[in-house]
């Protein structure tokens, strides 16, 4: 199939090829729609997760300041439940290195394809433009899997925290990065950037590593990587995240909570997966609120700085406030 015949991005079904603005072949949301796939059960919503939609003149802000930088957030690009939420109180997660990513985890709804070592030279001047024009004294950078790059992006990524934290001396970065296919030396490009928190999120228990995540990816991996990041710069703090409800149990919850501690990671956030497309994998339980505290419960006890739990927390979610440690003032409103 030709590129010519390929179907234009906006009217793209979940699952099909497509061509973006910038030319790179890509599928939608990431995983390729199955002809074979066996009906799911789909589990009705319960009252918790029910989101009342609510917009202001800051979230109207936000997505112009977005578009006119020309940057990716990983908002808008993972589906994330709290855009209304975050953009409303005038904050963002920029995703940096463009919206294809190399890998095609199952869980999340980011394009997936080979940008073939394409890099906006512009974006860490953007991105520092835009975080002064937010006036944001509080920062999360992520950004897609680059594994068609030699240094998956480390230079780049670091680049544009240098170009924030010079145009914004004020302001505090958290890095969500990638694996690095586990080069630890491009693990300290990062940390040695300038961030405040270095985070890697483990995504799921050590079983279900594989299906949950690409191949490439290695529950291992992410234990090395975020390991090395707390023992060449112990003064940044380490973070990672567990989605639940995809069939783990309480035991092997706790077993990964064990090996976060045994690397040092400091800050571990808990919530609720939610399936993106029929094409992705598929949801097995909803996790109460009730479960969820407890959860947070045991991992203070294990000596984690901070537990952020609760279903609709996401490895960024009002991250400014992790170290109020008050489950980031989960049950009241936003600080604006």
């Amino acid at each position: 199939m030709s590129d010519q015949e390929l179907i234009p991005t906006v009217q793209v079904p979940s699952g099909s090829k497509f061509v973006n603005d910038k030319g790179i072949r890509a599928i939608k949301n990431g995983v390729k729609a199955s002809q074979n796939k066996k009906p799911q059960n789909i589990l009705r919503k319960p009252a918790w997760l029910r989101i009342k939609a609510h917009t202001d003149k800051r979230y109207g802000e936000v997505k112009k300041t977005v578009k006119d930088h020309k940057l990716s957030t990983v908002c808008e690009e993972a589906m994330c439940p709290n855009i209304n939420e975050c953009w409303s109180s005038g904050t963002a997660t920029i995703m940096l290195m463009g919206d294809v990513c190399t890998r095609a985890c199952k869980f999340c709804a980011v394009n997936t394809g080979n940008p073939k070592g394409l890099l906006d030279e512009k974006e860490p001047e953007n991105t520092a433009d835009t975080v002064g024009m937010m006036g944001l004294k509080y920062l999360v950078l992520t950004s897609v899997n680059r594994d068609d790059i030699e240094d998956g992006g480390a230079a780049h990524y670091a680049a544009v925290v240098k170009a924030v934290i010079e145009k914004n001396p004020n302001t505090t970065v958290e890095a969500l990065t990638p694996d690095f296919l586990g080069n630890l030396k491009d693990v300290e490009t990062v940390v040695d950037s300038g961030i405040a928190v270095f985070a890697q999120n483990v995504e799921t228990v050590r079983r279900l590593t594989h299906p949950v995540r690409d191949p490439r990816a290695s529950y291992e991996m992410t234990l090395e990587v975020l390991e090395h990041a707390k023992k060449h710069n112990p003064n940044v703090l380490t973070k990672t995240s567990i989605m639940l409800g995809l069939g783990e149990t309480e035991d092997e919850i706790l077993e990964a909570m064990d090996d976060l501690r045994a690397i040092g990671v400091d800050i571990l956030t808990f919530g609720q997966y939610l399936q993106p497309t029929k094409n992705h994998i598929a949801l097995q339980r909803y996790v109460t609120p009730e479960e969820f505290e407890k959860y947070r419960q045991w991992g203070l006890d294990k000596g984690f700085l901070e537990v952020v739990s609760g279903a609709l927390v996401r490895s960024s979610y009002r991250a400014e406030q992790v170290l109020e440690k008050n489950n980031v003032g989960l049950g009241h409103p936003p600080n604006n």
